[in-house]
């Protein structure tokens, strides 16, 4: 982050900035500038939501048929006078907007709830391959640094969006998985886009991200067997982001993600509540 691009209370700065590493210190200045009133107050900025709200109709990977379950438990006026709503859900960690933790697809990688914020926090660059995805499209070294030679290397502490374009489809479970089968009939029948091998290496190898998010059901293509963008990325404690909305509202560079999922103690995932702030100055 560029000391130049935001502005701290002195006081936060001479105390604290010096001591963070780079995605803590985007932390930090988001909560810097909410003390002194210059963010939060509505006018340095605004939030986009990348968030698929969860209900009945969400997609779940298709050998988890139980979907989402909300069981109304009260609902209404009580004998003392007052309205009491409640509820009761039951959810698989992987579906809808979700958290995988590397754990997921990595023998003793970061449960859930081992997750840092700092691996939650974070610059967004958004590479958009919306021009020329397929529903079997894989990702390439050559889709990045296309985007570097236009936006500049991705930053360290990086959140890495991959936006495809398949939210659009949301609302049409067999276009948005590739098929209306369910159970394990339908797993070889999927169709969507996702990180190749080579992709997931190149990261890995080349740039310090802290997390990769798509807009898809998976950061693999519907068509993977070996899912190895999940086994490259996760054994290296980058953790994944899976049916992310709203990537189209996102500039290439210039907002800061914040990523918070259910924190669920010893869990390979979870639900995920993801949303993206603009700054003024990004929101072009």
């Amino acid at each position: 982050l560029d000391n130049a691009s935001v502005t701290l209370c002195p006081h936060h700065r001479d105390d604290l900035a010096r001591k963070l590493v780079p995605a803590e210190e985007i932390a930090f200045e988001y909560l810097a500038q909410r003390v002194c009133g210059e963010v939060f107050d509505g006018t340095g900025g605004r939030w986009v939501d990348l968030t698929h709200a969860f209900s009945e109709s969400t997609i779940y990977w298709p050998t988890d048929t139980a979907g989402f379950q909300l069981e109304e438990l009260a609902f209404g006026p009580t004998q003392g006078g007052w309205f009491y709503a409640s509820y009761q859900f039951a959810s698989a960690e992987h579906g809808g907007t979700h958290l995988d933790a590397p754990i997921h697809f990595a023998e003793g990688g970061l449960t859930n709830d081992q997750i840092p914020l700092s691996g939650l926090i974070g610059p967004a660059a958004v590479v958009g391959v919306t021009a020329h995805v397929t529903p079997d499209y894989l990702v390439s070294v050559d889709d990045l640094t296309a985007w570097e030679a236009e936006n500049g290397a991705i930053p360290d502490g990086a959140i890495l969006l991959i936006h495809t374009g398949w939210a659009d489809r949301w609302s049409n479970r067999t276009a948005y998985l590739g098929t209306h089968l369910t159970g394990d009939a339908a797993v070889a029948e999927l169709h969507f886009p996702g990180i190749s091998a080579e992709a997931a290496r190149w990261l890995v190898d080349n740039r310090s991200i802290v997390a990769v998010g798509i807009d898809t059901p998976s950061i693999d293509r519907g068509q993977s067997t070996d899912f190895r963008a999940h086994v490259i990325l996760y054994a290296e404690s980058i953790s994944g982001f899976e049916n992310v909305a709203n990537l189209s509202a996102l500039p290439a560079t210039g907002s800061y993600v914040v990523a918070l999922p259910m924190k669920i103690e010893s869990g390979s995932g979870g639900p995920l509540r993801i949303a993206a702030f603009l700054p003024k100055e990004a929101d072009r």
